[in-house]
């Protein structure tokens, strides 16, 4: 059983839940999320709150329950602040900038890497720190970890993309004997 998906979820200040045919519109003063809902669940919104219930005893709609519950409470606080994500480049010669609605980044490699910055995405790029921020958490991640796996962090001299707090096991390199 979920313990998510139990819960009555209240819904913030300024912020709209409507239910759409088979979707789930929130409204809030950052913009509008749309959500896609499965048969197998069913969302209600009464007295401010927004209570979610599978609608028979599948497995996969236990399944669903606590995850759709979950993308509705994102959808509630993303309309209210934005979501974050900052990721750190490391290593000499490597190189961020953005040039439009490009992403475009110096890896070591002979060429320039770019990556298109989907709508509702706001990036930055300040030395080699790349800060990711929008209302869709789902979009803010998805991103994030696209663009850290054009250059992930090696574990030798720690060059590379990794996430802000993010640790990195660094190893020994070759010994002389």
């Amino acid at each position: 059983m979920s313990r998510i998906g139990k819960q009555q979820h209240e819904i913030p200040a300024k912020t709209e839940v409507t239910l759409v045919d088979n979707f789930v519109i929130v409204k809030g003063p950052l913009g509008e999320l749309k959500r896609e809902l499965r048969p197998e669940i069913a969302v209600t919104v009464e007295d401010n709150k927004v209570t979610v219930n599978p609608t028979n005893n599948s497995p996969f709609a236990k399944a669903l329950w606590g995850t759709y519950a979950s993308h509705i409470v994102n959808m509630m606080q993303g309309v209210n602040t934005p979501f974050s994500k900052k990721l750190i480049l490391e290593g000499v010669g490597f190189k961020s900038e953005v040039k439009g609605d490009n992403l475009v980044l110096a890896l070591g490699f002979s060429h320039l890497v770019e990556i298109e910055i989907p709508n509702g995405l706001t990036v930055t790029a300040e030395k080699n720190n790349i800060t990711i921020t929008g209302i869709d958490k789902e979009m803010v991640g998805q991103f994030a970890a696209k663009t850290r796996k054009k250059k992930k962090a090696e574990p030798y001299k720690g060059k590379g993309f990794r996430y802000e707090g993010e640790v990195v096991r660094r190893k020994q390199g070759k010994k002389n004997v």
